[in-house]
């Protein structure tokens, strides 16, 4: 019987009013190839998407969200029907304390906002693992090994890719990535630049091999 996964791609909108949000770049390429990869071995998906122009994989249940509030809920409802469960998603950390219902006008001064956090829907997650496997992506400009490890501790990963998002030619918006995976031994595989496509077949098999 072949898992089901449960992969959450894109990014997430958090409103300041109607006309404008706070977001980030990611074109949510690398969870729809894991839905891909995923479906290709024949598990059955669910796809949580944030707002992305991508066509969804053939045979994924797709489910589309905006705020990291919405993608926690529907991570949430459908946690407990999956086996695997890869957070792929690039999720606001922070959102504007209030939503305007109506569009903030120029004005001439300075303008300050409060932000306030966002659920933290991986460590929600690692909480209430059980015998789920969980997989996380660290996004990072830095210390890529460093912070990956850390996040992995502190969210109760089995397993961590971690990218650099500062370089041109990978990430955000393309079709290639550089990551290294890290698995629950502390095993640090580190891959050469290659397709998304590619590299969500990597994930995925080693996500099986690990079940």
């Amino acid at each position: 019987m072949k898992p089901t996964f449960l992969i959450t791609a894109g990014p997430t909108r958090e409103y300041l009013d109607p006309v404008r949000f706070f977001s980030n770049p990611s074109s949510g390429k690398m969870g729809y190839a894991l839905a891909s990869a995923a479906r290709d071995a024949g598990a059955s998906v669910i796809l949580v998407s944030g707002p992305v122009a991508l066509r969804p994989p053939k045979g994924a249940r797709l489910i589309r969200v905006e705020s990291a509030q919405e993608m926690y809920r529907e991570v949430t409802r459908c946690y407990r029907d999956a086996d695997i469960v890869i957070m792929a998603a690039a999720v606001a950390d922070y959102r504007p304390e209030k939503c305007l219902s109506k569009k903030m006008k120029k004005g001439r001064s300075a303008l300050s906002l409060r932000m306030v956090r966002t659920p933290d829907i991986l460590a929600s997650l690692g909480e209430k693992k059980r015998k789920r496997l969980l997989v996380g992506f660290a996004a990072e400009t830095g210390s890529l090994v460093r912070e990956a490890r850390r996040k992995m501790g502190e969210k109760n990963l089995d397993m961590i890719v971690a990218n650099d998002v500062s370089r041109r030619d990978t990430g955000f918006g393309s079709d290639y990535n550089r990551a290294l995976i890290i698995d629950k031994k502390g095993t640090v595989t580190r891959l050469p630049r290659m397709s998304k496509d590619r590299l969500a077949g990597i994930i995925v098999r080693q996500c099986l091999r690990n079940f």
